[in-house]
């Protein structure tokens, strides 16, 4: 079954826009209104790679994680029984159904999209240092976003382009970490540095 997965994916590339827009149906209402709206904690939206400083803490959220959208994410993405069957999670080491850790990960890319790289010159990132789950992520979990700032430079070889270095961490309401990362984004700034 995987095999012929991969096999459709790769003679139809429209399977997986498919899979994409089923999941992203099936999110949770409350999630797809914050869409639309600004995030309540943002400290500026359309931020720019100067506006970046050494030691600058971004706040985002809350972000409410649903049963729904774990259990989508998960029979998409990470298949692992504690994050696809309820029954079985519940007689498992946590007790309960969790998040995947790369949900985890994209509800603080979503929330960091949203806050601070929205409108902004970033363009990729050439990955990250770390990332940890210190705890799970459950269903009703609210998740608040703390993103600090180590450093921004601008590439000695490349001085278009701009380089900054930040720690994401999420948190629950009781204000257990759920995410730690070290991430590296970078920013074309052909653009700004234009006479």
């Amino acid at each position: 079954m995987r095999a012929r997965r991969r096999a459709h994916f790769a003679s139809d590339p429209r399977w997986f826009c498919e899979q994409y827009r089923a999941l992203a149906e099936r999110s949770a209402a409350h999630n797809l209104r914050a869409a639309r709206a600004p995030p309540p904690h943002a400290v500026a939206l359309l931020m720019k790679f100067s506006e970046f400083r050494a030691n600058q803490v971004l706040e985002a959220g809350p972000y409410l994680v649903t049963e729904s959208e774990i259990l989508a994410f998960a029979r998409a993405y990470d298949r692992q029984w504690f994050h696809t069957d309820t029954q079985a999670a519940a007689k498992g080491r946590f007790a309960g159904l969790i998040a995947s850790g790369w949900h985890t990960c994209a509800i603080a890319m979503r929330l960091i999209t949203d806050t601070a790289l929205q409108g902004s010159e970033s363009f990729a990132s050439p990955g990250v240092a770390y990332v940890k789950w210190p705890q799970p992520v459950r269903p009703g979990d609210h998740l608040w976003l703390r993103a600090t700032v180590i450093e921004t430079r601008c590439a000695r070889s490349q001085p278009t382009l701009g380089i900054l270095r930040w720690r994401w961490r999420l948190f629950n309401a009781g204000d257990e970490e759920v995410l730690d990362l070290e991430a590296t984004s970078l920013f074309d700034l052909s653009q700004s540095c234009a006479p």
